[in-house]
């Protein structure tokens, strides 16, 4: 893990923004999008570089990371709707480029395992952006999800449906079913790129960072990946015990091996 402890979410935003540029330029590049409020820096600067620097999706393809049970396609709230809405509208995807889980489909079962062949078939995750949740779970891998997980149905907890009641007019209208990427097919993605931001998230990124690998915390799987990149405001990261550490690791990182800081506008 590269834990990189920056002064603010502008610069996390940016900082990820290039990262995910870096892979798309140098060509067809299939990336993992999540959703919730963490990444939304991220794609709009991503959007921005888009309309400003020439930045092209063309040859890039994406995979939604999960997506409700219940809700169609046309629902304001899927996630196939919110990633349309929060960057694929605004850049150039091909038409076919955006995958998205089924939440209407009548097997999920089925679905689940018809989506990891899709992503197998397109040759692999390059790089999979993920939010915290304040519990520690990654897309909706709740804790106690396994840590060999593939794609498929989970109950959310009703801290994670309170988190997410906002996004709804009522919070009983946040289902209680999701689809999900599972944590053993998050980790054959080749590059990892965890966001936390704020203090409320500190905790999680604490555990997932530096306590044991546990289902109890799904985010610690990640300890078991070769290529994690932990992006984090000072917040966020006030809960590390090893944050002078990461900074001077960061501080002294070869130039040889990519980005050292978030690029100025």
């Amino acid at each position: 893990m590269e834990i990189i402890v920056l002064p603010d979410t502008d610069q996390v935003a940016r900082t990820a923004a290039d990262i995910i540029e870096e892979r798309v330029r140098r060509g067809p590049a299939v990336v993992g999008l999540a959703t919730g409020s963490t990444p939304l820096g991220t794609y709009r600067e991503l959007i921005r570089r888009h309309r400003e620097e020439g930045l092209s999706f063309t040859d890039a393809h994406a995979f939604l990371l999960d997506e409700y049970v219940g809700l169609p396609a046309s629902h304001p709230e899927s996630y196939r709707s919110v990633i349309r809405r929060e960057i694929a509208d605004h850049v150039d995807f091909a038409s076919d480029a955006v995958h998205g889980l089924d939440g209407e489909a009548a097997d999920p079962a089925a679905e689940a395992a018809r989506y990891d062949a899709s992503i197998a078939a397109a040759g692999g995750i390059d790089v999979q952006i993920l939010g915290i949740g304040t519990d520690g779970h990654i897309g909706f891998n709740e804790p106690m999800s396994s840590l060999a997980s593939r794609t498929r149905i989970k109950t959310l907890t009703e801290q994670t449906r309170r988190d997410n009641a906002r996004f709804f007019a009522r919070p009983d209208d946040v289902p209680e079913h999701v689809l999900t990427q599972g944590l053993g097919t998050i980790l054959e993605a080749r590059h990892v790129l965890l966001l936390g931001l704020g203090e409320a998230k500190a905790g999680a990124v604490a555990a997932a960072v530096e306590g044991p690998v546990a289902a109890l915390c799904p985010a610690s799987a990640l300890q078991l990946h070769q290529h994690v990149t932990v992006l984090i405001d000072a917040a966020a990261a006030s809960e590390l015990e090893h944050t002078e550490y990461y900074q001077y690791t960061y501080g002294k990182k070869p130039a040889w091996q990519g980005f050292r800081a978030a690029r100025r506008r």
